[in-house]
């Protein structure tokens, strides 16, 4: 059963319809669809903290609570949880539209990951936040 939910009240971060490209034969979406999306979802507030290229270095969790079909409306909302000196920790919870005639939405996964700023030479670098 789907627990029925509202979308938070703010922008996502990243917004999409999941195609059939991104399903499998039986038109559920692939787990590693969402787990990139999330990955890209994440990264938008952490290269704008980091005012530059930012690298993945932990998946801290990751609950997949729902499925997500093909033709739902993917709404992925980051936001930055904890700084450190190089490092950047995004919450990033995921919510699906679906069944325009009856409509509904759930939410269906939520994930933590940290992103390390990094210069041009991808070596780690300092966050200056603030500045």
């Amino acid at each position: 059963m789907s627990e029925m939910t509202r979308l938070p009240d703010r922008q996502p971060t990243l917004r999409m319809v999941t195609m059939q490209a991104d399903c499998s034969y039986t038109g559920d979406v692939f787990g590693g669809w969402i787990m990139a999306q999330v990955d890209i979802a994440g990264s938008i507030p952490a290269v704008h903290l980091a005012r530059g290229r930012v690298a993945t270095v932990a998946v801290n969790s990751f609950h997949f609570k729902q499925p997500v079909f093909m033709g739902d409306i993917v709404s992925f909302y980051a936001q930055i949880d904890k700084v450190g000196h190089t490092s950047i920790t995004v919450n990033v919870e995921v919510y699906v539209q679906r069944d325009p005639a009856c409509p509904v939405c759930v939410k269906v996964t939520e994930a933590m990951l940290t992103y390390v700023a990094v210069d041009e030479n991808r070596k780690p670098r300092a966050v200056h936040v603030g500045s």
